[in-house]
């Protein structure tokens, strides 16, 4: 899935050539009015054609040019539409592949099994996988756990943790067990499972317009009436100003008005938007949502997994007076060997790290680990004649009481310049001597300030969720260099921040991967819940990242701005770009009968016909050679809304004018140079 095809990949510009000759069928152009029209005076001039040929009338050459030429218009915008479902017909293919036909174990009334195919099975149903079996269906584990291989989904080679209860609870049909076994309960039938509609959507098959893509559908449409009914006026002016005009070239002159080159590339620039979504492994429930990703006012991002990396590191070794910091890094690090949580292993690398520390031969010095209990709040190890424990301030305040010690005043006065900070202090202790404190920090990502300053130079607001108190989230905060936080967050809490921005307004986005997360995912306009938690959360998002990557959210925005970045560019490149055909093919109309309109031909085109005959070539062209920007996308920039209207309208809007004068004149000297004007 991770996998990106190359633009012009080989297999899919064969089959996009085949399907841009298949979607001629009317049924299906009827959907794009302005291609419709034109593939409409196609098959008229193509009909004259005939008729020309049967009588053999004067003009056949050029006639023919102008309908092969209508031809390849409709052609190339149908090829533009179909290499962008190619690219995700190619990534549909391997999700088939995933999908298969499995046998199930399906639990019967009676506590047994029995062997039921995939499809067979229904919302409720139990089954029992084991290592080496593929998981027959979504759902969610209700007993067990077991390493699971997620490789044909996310494309990432690691196998993932699923288990009952928490919120890595979801599992989907198509992976497989690599290890141990568990229980799942069904949570969907044939034909609506995650696979099921990741297949229909990477296709294309169920896209529905966007709001946005409907409304500029309309424009268009309305532009195209518009400039029928002149086009169908002109002849009886013409007639009467004794310049009758050919069906050819009134034809020729619809199709260079009405806006083709966006009606050409519009459905491409929506399907290619999905598209980079599913190269970052991220499911849109629909385009609606990739669209509210591009309009977004405000950020929340839990802090957990999302700004920091997810647990606390230590960071520094503060020893008491008349201790050496390497004194005090042997026996954190010794009290730390056996504790497999992230902070002990921290500690256990930083005493590595920093002072060499490495190489225990631990039944040489006979250590007894202490394990960590929640009523002690200490861990450690006991050696013959010392006693060594790492744990809170009170923990170790208390542990020293017992041995007629108390904590110095230079630890406690550690431990308060930690605390105030945002850290954690962990006092450790020797027998009856405290020897310092190891401090352990929320470590922010790295790169994720620039990233952030990106986002609030788009004018986007980032808030913080974190259940910290506010002390220690103000101060990752600032680090992290979030706009705002949200401290000691409960759900409902989320719900309402989210509610107070959009009645301000605002478009919200958000992350979450648990149950809990489900009513504020369901509330955000954009809802991004992680392909590892739970069923709940899954369904309430209308989108799910499937490497479970919470920092991916900043992506999706730039993608969702990407994608109306690129639809807005196209489309002031196409009106502005009618300009110069009307400076090739009204003078070309009408100047024997208005010489004065001479004027008008300001690109000094050879005759009538190759003018007019430029300009429709040029007509067609042009969707070609914007088909890579329609399914790359316009280079996005983190700028404010206006700067970005600005430079668009500049090298859009003024590039969309100067460059089909200068591709008229080049196509029309070259039809003289070849004789075919």
């Amino acid at each position: 899935m991770s996998q990106k095809k190359a633009l012009w990949n080989t297999e899919i510009v064969a089959q996009a050539v085949v399907d841009s000759f298949r979607k001629l069928d009317p049924r299906g152009m009827v959907k794009n009015p302005v291609m419709f029209v034109v593939e409409i005076g196609s098959v008229l001039t193509s009909a004259l054609l005939i008729d020309n040929g049967i009588h053999q009338r004067s003009g056949f050459a050029f006639n023919l040019q102008i309908t092969l030429w209508l031809w390849f218009t409709v052609l190339f915008a149908n090829f533009a539409e179909a290499m962008a479902e190619g690219r995700g017909k190619a990534q549909a293919d391997t999700l088939r592949k995933a999908k298969g036909e499995t046998i199930a174990k399906r639990y019967t009334v009676s506590g047994g099994f029995e062997e039921v195919p995939s499809g067979q099975l229904r919302a409720g149903d139990l089954i029992y996988v084991e290592a080496g079996m593929h998981i027959a269906g979504d759902g969610e584990v209700v007993e067990g756990v077991a390493s699971v291989d997620e490789s044909a989904i996310t494309g990432e080679s690691a196998p993932v943790i699923r288990e009952a209860g928490g919120d890595r609870s979801a599992v989907t049909g198509g992976t497989k067990v690599l290890s141990d076994w568990i229980k799942v309960r069904i949570t969907s039938n044939p034909g609506e499972t995650f696979l099921d509609r990741m297949i229909a959507l990477v296709e294309g098959a169920q896209r529905q317009k966007t709001p946005n893509e409907i409304a500029l559908s309309i424009l268009l449409s309305g532009l195209t009436i518009i400039f029928l009914l002149a086009v169908v006026t002109l002849q009886p002016f013409a007639i009467y100003a004794h310049a009758p005009q050919s069906v050819f070239v009134l034809v020729s002159l619809l199709v260079c008005l009405i806006p083709t080159t966006i009606g050409g590339l519009l459905s491409a620039i929506g399907i290619a938007g999905m598209d980079r979504l599913v190269q970052y492994n991220v499911l849109a429930m629909s385009g609606r949502a990739v669209e509210a990703a591009g309009d977004v006012n405000t950020l929340l991002l839990d802090k957990t997994g999302t700004i920091t990396l997810g647990n606390r590191q230590a960071t520094e070794f503060l020893p008491a007076p008349d201790v050496s910091h390497e004194r005090l890094a042997n026996a954190a690090q010794l009290a730390s060997l056996s504790d497999e949580t992230p902070e002990g292993r921290s500690i256990v690398v930083l005493a590595k790290e920093k002072y060499n520390l490495r190489g225990r031969d631990l039944a040489g010095i006979h250590a007894e680990f202490v394990p960590f209990t929640a009523q002690t709040r200490m861990s450690g190890v006991n050696l013959p004649g010392t006693r060594i424990r790492k744990g809170s301030a009170d923990a170790i305040a208390r542990f020293l009481e017992e041995q007629s010690s108390i904590l110095p005043q230079k630890i406690r006065e550690y431990v308060e310049e930690i605390a105030r900070s945002g850290g954690t202090p962990l006092v450790v202790a020797e027998n009856s001597s405290a020897l310092g404190v190891i401090y352990l920090k929320d470590i922010v990502k790295g790169g994720l300030k620039d990233r952030l300053a990106r986002l609030r130079a788009m004018g986007i607001r980032t808030i913080m969720i974190t259940g910290d108190n506010p002390l220690t989230a103000a101060v990752i905060a600032r680090e992290a260099g979030v706009d705002d936080f949200l401290a000691e967050a409960k759900p409902k809490d989320k719900m309402d921040l989210i509610r107070r921005e959009q009645g301000k307004g605002k478009l919200v986005a958000m992350t979450g991967d648990g149950t809990n997360d489900a009513p504020a995912l369901a509330q955000a306009d954009v809802g991004v819940a992680m392909n590892s938690g739970t069923q709940a959360a899954k369904e309430a998002g209308n989108m799910v990242d499937l490497d479970s990557n919470p920092t991916k959210l900043i992506e999706i925005v730039e993608i969702g701005k990407q994608l109306l970045m690129t639809r807005g560019a196209l489309t002031t490149f196409s009106i502005a770009n009618d300009v110069a055909k009307y400076f090739a093919i009204i003078p070309a109309m009408f100047l024997g009968v208005f010489p004065v309109l001479g004027a008008v031909n300001i690109m000094r085109l050879h005759s009538p016909e190759s003018a007019i005959l430029s300009a429709v070539i040029f007509n067609a062209l042009i969707i070609v050679a914007l088909i890579p920007l329609a399914l790359k996308g316009v280079k996005y920039e983190p700028k404010a809304a206006d700067v970005l209207l600005r430079q668009n309208l500049l090298l859009y809007g003024v590039g969309g004018i100067i460059i089909p004068f200068i591709g008229i004149k080049a196509i029309d000297l070259c039809l003289v140079a070849l004789h075919m004007a």
